[in-house]
C-alpha cells in the first residue's frame, strides 16, 4: 500500500519531482566540483605559482651569517665560503623529494668586457642533466626555474646540445643594448683567473638586476672564477604546505617541540620542514625560504579554499530554499489528500514518512546526477584555470551525500510543520 501511494503520487506530480530532482542536482553539482577542486587545487596552485620562481635558497652558513648582519645579499665571494657543487642532487633525496619542482647552482664572478666595463658573469645549469644519487635523473636548471624571462631575442642555452668546447651566453636586455650587443655575437670577458670569448645565443629581459649580467654555464664560470666543484648558492622551487603554529614555532627552533610535534612538521611539507631537511642534506648549508614568495602562496592557497567554501555553502543554501519552495507548494496542492489520510486515522508520522520517503527518493536521483555533473564541472574548472584534470577523490561521495542529506531534510522541514499543523476538518470544508 505504502509503495502504491509513493508512485501514485510520483505519477500526479512528476513535474514538481522533476524539478525538486534539478534543484538538488545543481546543488550537489556545485557542492562536487568545488570540494573536488579544493581538495586538488594546493598543488594545482603550487604548480603554478612555481613558475614564478623559487621559493627556498641555500646559502653556505658564512654567507648566511654575513647576510643577517649587514642585511645584504649574502655571497660567498665575499666570505671565500662554498657549497660543493657534488652535493646538489641530495636535495632530490630528502623526505619530500618529491616536492621538489626544479632548482638551479649559482657562483659569479666579476668579469670586464670588450667595452672595458665590469659586469657580473653568472654561472648556472640551464637544462643540466643529472643522475641522482637515488639511481633516478632529472633536468634542471634556470630554463623552468626562470620561464618568466622574456628571451624573444635568441633562444634559451640548451646544454645538452652544446658541443664540448662551445661556449655560449645570454646577455640580459639591459647590457646588451649598451654595450651593443646581438645574437650570434662573440663577446670577449676577462675574469680574475682567465679569460674567454662567449657566443651570445640569447638575449633575455628578467625586468630586474639580472638585465645588466651574462649568464652562463656553470662550468665555465667556475673556471674563470677559479672556483672548479664550487657554488655560491642554490635556488630550491618546492611545493609546500602553508605555515600554520606549528610550523611557525618549528622555525623558530626545531628543538623546542615535543616528538609528536616534531614528527608531525618533519612529515608535513611545510617550507621550514623542506628548509630543515635540505640543511641536513648539504654540507654546511642554510637553508631559508623566500618569505614574500611563501607568504604570498600561503595567503593566495588560504584566500582560493575560502572561496571554494563559500561557493559550496551558498550553493547548498540555495538548495535548501529551492527545496522549502517546491515542498511547501506540493504539500498545500495536496492538502485534501493529507487531510483524508488524517480523518480516516492516519497518523502525524506516517504521512510525513510518505512525504519524506517521495522526497529523499527524488533527492536521491537528483543527487545522483548531480555528482556526474560535478564530476564534468570540476573537469572544465581544472582544464580552464589550471591545463590539467582534477582527480576525483572518493571518499567525496559520503560527503556530498551527508551534506545533500541534511539540505534535503532541511528544505523540507518547514513543509512537514505545515504539513502538521493541517486540520483535516477545516482542509476538508475547503476553509
Amino acid at each position: 500500500m505504502f509503495l502504491r501511494m509513493i508512485r501514485g503520487a510520483f505519477a500526479r506530480q512528476w513535474k514538481k519531482m522533476l524539478i525538486i530532482a534539478l534543484t538538488i542536482m545543481l546543488g550537489t553539482s556545485l557542492a562536487t566540483a568545488m570540494i573536488n577542486v579544493m581538495l586538488d587545487v594546493g598543488d594545482k596552485v603550487n604548480q603554478e605559482l612555481k613558475t614564478y620562481g623559487a621559493n627556498i635558497t641555500v646559502l653556505p652558513k658564512s654567507a648566511s651569517v654575513m647576510s643577517d648582519l649587514y642585511e645584504v645579499e649574502g655571497s660567498s665571494d665575499d666570505t671565500g665560503s662554498y657549497l660543493l657543487e657534488s652535493e646538489i642532487g641530495n636535495i632530490k633525496t630528502i623526505f619530500w623529494a618529491f616536492n621538489i619542482v626544479d632548482f638551479a647552482p649559482f657562483i659569479d664572478t666579476n668579469v670586464t668586457t670588450d667595452g672595458g666595463s665590469e659586469t657580473r658573469l653568472v654561472g648556472t645549469w640551464f637544462n643540466h642533466h643529472l643522475d641522482l644519487p637515488t639511481g633516478e635523473s632529472l633536468d634542471a636548471g634556470v630554463n623552468s626555474l626562470r620561464s618568466w624571462w622574456d628571451v624573444d631575442n635568441g633562444s634559451w642555452i640548451d646544454e645538452q646540445a652544446l658541443e664540448e668546447d662551445e661556449r655560449a651566453a645570454m646577455v640580459g636586455a639591459v647590457l646588451a643594448k649598451r654595450e651593443g650587443i646581438s645574437v650570434g655575437d662573440t663577446i670577449h670577458v676577462k675574469g680574475a683567473e682567465g679569460e674567454t670569448e662567449l657566443k651570445v645565443q640569447g638575449i633575455f629581459d628578467s625586468g630586474g638586476d639580472e638585465d645588466e649580467q651574462i649568464f652562463a654555464p656553470l662550468d665555465l664560470v667556475q673556471e674563470l672564477s677559479g672556483k672548479d666543484g664550487y657554488i655560491s648558492s642554490i635556488e630550491v622551487s618546492a611545493l609546500t604546505t602553508p605555515d600554520n603554529e606549528l610550523a611557525e614555532k618549528a622555525a623558530k627552533d626545531p628543538g623546542s617541540l615535543t616528538i609528536a610535534q616534531y614528527e608531525l612538521w618533519y612529515c608535513t611539507a611545510y617550507v621550514s620542514s623542506i628548509c630543515y631537511q635540505i640543511q641536513e642534506a648539504i654540507t654546511d648549508s642554510v637553508a631559508a625560504p623566500v618569505r614574500q614568495v611563501a607568504e604570498s602562496e600561503g595567503a593566495i592557497m588560504d584566500k582560493t579554499e575560502l572561496l571554494m567554501v563559500l561557493i559550496t555553502i551558498l550553493s547548498l543554501i540555495g538548495s535548501a530554499l529551492g527545496i522549502t519552495n517546491l515542498v511547501t507548494a506540493s504539500v498545500m496542492e495536496r492538502s485534501n489528500e493529507i487531510g483524508l489520510f488524517k480523518a480516516v486515522g492516519a497518523r502525524d508520522g506516517a504521512i510525513s514518512g510518505l512525504f519524506l520517503t517521495e522526497i529523499l527518493l527524488t533527492g536521491l536521483v537528483g543527487a545522483v546526477a548531480g555528482y556526474f555533473l560535478g564530476f564534468g564541472f570540476a573537469q572544465i574548472i581544472g582544464h580552464t584555470v589550471f591545463s590539467s584534470s582534477i582527480e576525483m577523490k572518493p571518499f567525496v561521495i559520503p560527503i556530498v551525500a551527508i551534506l545533500m542529506l541534511a539540505v534535503t531534510l532541511a528544505g523540507s522541514i518547514p513543509a512537514i510543520r505545515m504539513l502538521l499543523r493541517l486540520d483535516p476538518a477545516e482542509v476538508l470544508h475547503g476553509r
